[in-house]
């Protein structure tokens, strides 16, 4: 067999070296994790050599048999995850990344000029919800060039959200789709009281726990399901799967003018956005869907939780300024402005001692998203690798010995 060195030397030693890298430094990036053996085992399998444009059953192409049989199982094991009955909800496993499959929702639930009301870029939303410059209203994903796209914040005091604020804000847009979610917020979102907002307008609610999911899967967040009407979420980072992503409809959504929303959200997907599915990335998600349910992931994310407060309660006592005060879930938002740090500069600085981070807009945001004022650490990663508290309260230490206030 031709081996990758022999075939391709200059790849394979820069494969070699990331793979060195990630060894030793301490992934701290919250959407970043390892994935097991078995996983890049499927996604590095024969399966990347087949096109099976379509659904499960229902092909452009011959010679699908067993492609329909693995992302059937694939839906399955999703939907059994996160306890939910197939006869209410519909899954579909097909969307390349997050963004994909927000879009895929706009695709299926709104038409062009609909308005959307999302959480704020710099209060932790995502570029997917449709951001715009709030200055010039300059759209910057596509989203908010297609749709009508708002934003609530969090409580400028507080940092947290205030959820009769983003419901004065609800009443002022009248949005067709109210979004949650988003890669920066650390505290967990009242998904009864954000289900009951979208109510009192008539509005869709999309919950996207691209985060969080894997912390959802086994109940250590709360779940979205018994309110949301969609909801989205990427398969790796706390779900410790391959690049990818799942979209869950409600079946109980019935609208004369949608018709069968499980339909909708599968066209939109494709032909509407995708062609042919990465197959070889859904076997791997199925694999990380069965890691999951394992008695052992619980352990995993409960740990995940642990860590991400350990080291949110160490930097806050070594003098940074957390935002929240803490967190409920894998991530800590640390605002550096008091320090005297960039979250740019902070970040190029940490990776010099191996610590890698990411620079990211906090509330109240003063500075631009390209060199913001705030730093954004994770504990998916370095779980996964065994660390406790203890481990993280060290490099807490590391930290604050990096970042001195200047």
């Amino acid at each position: 067999m031709t081996t990758l060195a022999k075939t391709d030397p200059e790849i394979y030693r820069l494969i070699q070296a990331e793979t060195k890298r990630q060894t030793q430094d301490l992934e701290m990036i919250p959407s970043e994790n390892f994935v097991s053996d078995a996983v890049q085992e499927a996604v590095g399998s024969v399966l990347m050599n087949k096109y099976s444009e379509g659904q499960p059953g229902k092909r452009y192409y011959q010679g699908n048999q067993f492609i329909d049989q693995i992302e059937s199982l694939v839906e399955t094991r999703a939907l059994k995850l996160f306890g939910l009955e197939e006869k209410t909800w519909h899954v579909n496993v097909q969307p390349a990344t997050g963004s994909l499959a927000n879009l895929a929702v706009y695709a299926a639930l709104l038409t062009p000029g609909d308005k959307i009301l999302a959480m704020s870029l710099y209060d932790g939303g995502h570029l997917s919800h449709g951001w715009k410059l709030p200055d010039s209203g300059k759209p910057i994903s596509f989203t908010s060039r297609i749709f009508d796209t708002h934003f609530y914040s969090v409580d400028p005091k507080t940092r947290i959200f205030n959820y009769h604020e983003i419901a004065k804000r609800a009443k002022e847009v009248k949005p067709k789709i109210l979004i949650s979610g988003g890669t920066a917020y650390p505290r967990e979102i009242d998904h009864a009281k954000m289900r009951l907002i979208a109510d009192s307008v008539g509005a869709y609610y999309l919950a996207d726990i691209a985060h969080e999911a894997g912390l959802v899967a086994t109940g250590v967040n709360s779940s979205p399901f018994p309110y949301a009407h969609m909801v989205t979420m990427t398969t790796r980072k706390t779900l410790r799967g391959p690049i990818g992503a799942m979209i869950f409809a409600s079946k109980k959504l019935l609208d004369p003018v949608l018709g069968d929303t499980a339909e909708k959200i599968d066209f939109a997907v494709f032909p509407s956005l995708q062609g042919g599915p990465l197959n070889h990335s859904i076997a791997g998600i199925g694999v990380a869907l069965h890691e999951a349910s394992l008695p052992s992931f619980k352990t995993y994310t409960k740990q995940v939780i642990k860590n991400a407060q350990a080291l949110a309660d160490e930097l806050i006592k070594l003098g940074f300024d957390v935002v929240s005060g803490g967190t409920d879930k894998h991530l800590v938002l640390v605002d550096l402005r008091a320090r005297g740090w960039t979250g740019k500069d902070a970040a190029l600085a940490l990776e010099k001692v191996g610590i890698i981070a990411n620079k990211n807009t906090v509330p109240n945001e003063s500075s631009k998203p390209w060199n913001p004022s705030g730093l954004r650490l994770g504990s998916p990663a370095l779980t996964t690798k065994g660390l406790k508290e203890k481990d993280f309260q060290k490099i807490a230490s590391k930290i604050a010995k990096t970042l001195k206030t200047r």
